[in-house]
């Protein structure tokens, strides 16, 4: 087969290969996204994002790092986007993204960071239950999209190695997997996180989590809309501004850094 390339960059180091199909020809099993995304023998990525265009609409065709389907990824869809714009195929300025959970719109200066709207955070009934390293707490289950169970902690030491996905409770709150996220409330207000991703374990950074954790903070700290949010997971600094109606902007850093063949992993 002809080559095909794949761009790295991140968001936060949360990090993604990017593959531009505009004409949506591409049909990539999920063994080969899980082998570019192999840390040890492939590229190495917390995710894959194919870039489509539909009925003349970017598309982001995003897949977590085991090739399973993921609704929205708020890091990767501002890597997307400043690689459209870097490369030429975008003007710079506010545009559409399209995603697994509706459309987005970003604001994409030619350099510096980039905000995306993530739409509306909500927060779920009932209460969920979050065991770790021997801990067990309380947190809050917020819809992204895509769900996320957060808990706030006194230390994110207590948190211990995140290899294994934590068990949350009840099970039939997440029938898909779930997303989790531990908060750390700073002397200054800000919040330091860390979290575990469905299909793609801890990573340093996670664009629809930190929007978990603003809504939730809100909720916690008992802080009425409108709020903003500095929040600093692994990988860096994020700002999340909650609206009235608990609609999320993300700003943050997006990088591209390197071209790769991809045609060995794909057969």
């Amino acid at each position: 087969m002809s080559s095909v390339i794949g761009t790295y960059g991140h968001g936060t180091e949360n990090d993604f290969v990017l593959i531009f199909d505009p004409t949506d020809q591409l049909n990539i099993s999920e063994s080969a996204i899980a082998a570019i995304c192999n840390r040890t023998t492939g590229i190495g990525a917390d995710g894959l994002i194919r870039i489509v265009k539909k009925s003349d609409k970017w598309f982001m065709d995003y897949r977590n790092s085991d090739g399973s389907l993921a609704e929205m990824c708020g890091n990767g869809i501002r890597v997307m986007a400043r690689y459209l714009v870097e490369r030429g195929y975008q003007p710079s300025g506010i545009f559409p993204i399209n995603t697994r959970d509706g459309q987005k719109f970003l604001k994409v200066p030619d350099s510096g960071d980039i905000s995306v709207n993530m739409g509306q955070v909500s927060q779920e009934d009932g209460a969920i239950t979050v065991e770790q390293n021997s801990h067990l707490w309380q947190g809050y289950n917020i819809n992204v999209g895509n769900p996320h169970a957060v808990v706030f902690i006194n230390s994110l030491e207590e948190v211990g190695e995140l290899k294994n996905a934590p068990h949350v409770l009840p099970t039939s709150a997440y029938p898909e997997g779930v997303n989790v996220e531990f908060v750390q409330v700073q002397t200054n207000g800000e919040l330091s996180m860390r979290v575990h991703e469905r299909g793609s374990g801890e990573t340093r950074s996670c664009g629809t989590g930190v929007c978990a954790v603003a809504l939730a903070a809100a909720v916690h700290l008992k802080k009425p809309l409108p709020t903003t949010f500095v929040i600093h997971p692994p990988g860096g600094r994020l700002e999340v501004e909650l609206d009235p109606h608990s609609n999320a902007i993300l700003t943050g850093p997006a990088v591209l850094i390197s071209e790769h063949d991809l045609s060995p992993y794909l057969g």
